[in-house]
């Protein structure tokens, strides 16, 4: 159980899931937090632009910290498509996939269809398991509607 989920109806605030944490509140991890949750999906440098609005003088490399540090300790999740950067989103501990589209890199959010983790279990050759499996991570590929309608139109 996160200890995030303490907080009975509604997600805490990010200054409450911070002090949670044991973390300062500072103005640069809320501008990452709420550019982050404002894109999900998003790059490092693209979360560093929207950050910027709110915090000008922001620098690349304290993004890559409170990147780095949030997903540690999982207020946010990290994951890697094929032939991308890695993106970041505020959705955590719910065991959701995504699904992205080859022609243009849209991602969109799956709800997983067992609901709980791992949603799949490895076949181990031997007769004990090398691990106990938590997370399984799919990732679908495909084209998107509105590629699939551009290609239409041509």
């Amino acid at each position: 159980m996160s200890q995030f989920t303490a907080f009975a109806g509604k997600r805490p605030s990010w200054s409450e899931q911070l002090r949670t944490a044991g973390r300062r509140v500072t103005k640069q991890r809320l501008a990452v937090l709420t550019a982050v949750e404002t894109h999900p999906h998003s790059t490092a440098e693209s979360i560093l632009e929207a950050a910027r609005q709110e915090l000008p003088a922001l620098s690349t490399q304290a993004v890559y910290v409170v990147l780095g540090d949030l997903t540690e300790l999982g207020m946010l999740r990290r994951f890697e498509p094929p032939q991308s950067p890695a993106l970041y989103e505020t959705r955590v501990k719910d065991n959701h996939h995504h699904a992205v589209c080859t022609r243009c890199g849209r991602v969109e959010d799956v709800d997983c269809a067992v609901g709980h983790a791992p949603c799949l279990e490895p076949h181990w050759n031997d007769s004990q398991k090398p691990m106990t499996i938590q997370i399984a991570d799919v990732l679908y590929q495909g084209i998107c509607q509105d590629c699939l309608a551009a290609q239409a139109a041509e």
